[in-house]
């Protein structure tokens, strides 16, 4: 028997070649300078003396460092301990069709159009007391509300604004898994007479997994590298209440213009990310399949 050999034909990686560009400029390139300035010292543009892993030792023993990232880990998971059961039912309560459906899906979105910076001023005014109505409305309450002088307030107005601003997000996410469901699981749950909480547990959850699981993904990465909107509200304080990795690491690449420890936090900082995404992305796809196991033994 004779074998044919199917022809290879190399022009096909032009057809890619766009993509790696864009890769290469956007990411790679970036990535190998942090590199290279992670293992020297910049004395002057034209002075730099190779101090190899230094900076790498020096950064994990800060203290500072350590407490930014216990924060931000803190900060993190509270995000997605509220955020995530709150975008799941504000997911379950929107209209399925109709106008309404429309409707309610333009004024959840509101919120996620708003650029950061603007979110940050929104809630800087939001929260004084003389003029804004969430400060005022406490004040009024008889609470001594001050998110520039109360280092739990400041933190409690960081993750409240968040969840205002991100919390869509999971909702949208939520509810576009739940219009996937076909009729036939909810006919088949309503014909064995199941309780809405068990549609939920049941057949609403599972079918869910796969958008929550990006849900979670997308709102740790995001909110561990929050920058901009506690920045704006706070400025990092009081104190250092609210200064997360992001503006540590700024500090130190401009405000102290250290760019060796700078550049070797930043690789640290890289690396913690995917770590982390990857715990939970491993923990989200084992979330249910256990008891799955278990049902068929």
């Amino acid at each position: 028997m004779s074998t044919t050999t199917k022809p290879v034909n190399q022009k096909a990686w032009f057809l890619i070649l766009p993509v790696l560009l864009c890769v290469a400029f956007s990411a790679i390139l970036p990535l190998m300078v942090v590199v290279n300035y992670s293992v020297q010292d910049i004395i002057s543009p034209e002075r730099r003396v190779f101090v190899g892993t230094e900076w790498f030792a020096a950064i994990m023993r800060d203290e500072e460092l350590h407490g930014a990232l216990l924060r931000q880990i803190t900060y993190s998971f509270a995000v997605l301990a509220v955020e995530l059961p709150l975008g799941i039912l504000l997911a379950l309560s929107m209209p399925a069709q109709g106008w309404k459906s429309s409707a309610v899906l333009v004024i959840v979105s509101l919120s996620l159009l708003i650029p950061w910076n603007v979110v940050g001023t929104i809630w800087q005014i939001f929260g004084r007391t003389d003029i804004g109505l969430m400060g005022a409305a406490l004040q009024g309450m008889g609470i001594e509300y001050s998110y520039t002088g109360n280092a739990l307030h400041a933190w409690l107005t960081v993750l409240l604004m968040d969840v205002w601003h991100w919390t869509p997000l999971v909702a949208l996410l939520g509810y576009a898994g739940l219009r996937s469901i076909p009729d036939a699981y909810y006919q088949a749950a309503s014909i064995d007479g199941a309780s809405k909480l068990d549609v939920f547990r049941f057949v609403q959850l599972p079918k869910m997994r796969g958008v929550l699981v990006i849900a979670v993904l997308l709102r740790f990465m995001d909110s561990f590298m929050i920058y901009t909107e506690p920045f704006v509200l706070t400025g990092g304080g009081p104190g250092n209440s609210t200064t997360f990795l992001s503006q540590f690491l700024t500090q130190k690449a401009v405000g102290q213009f250290d760019l060796g420890p700078a550049a070797a936090f930043s690789l640290i900082y890289f690396l913690i990310i995917l770590l982390m995404c990857f715990i939970l992305y491993n923990w989200m796809q084992r979330v249910g399949t256990q008891s799955k196991e278990g049902g068929h033994e």
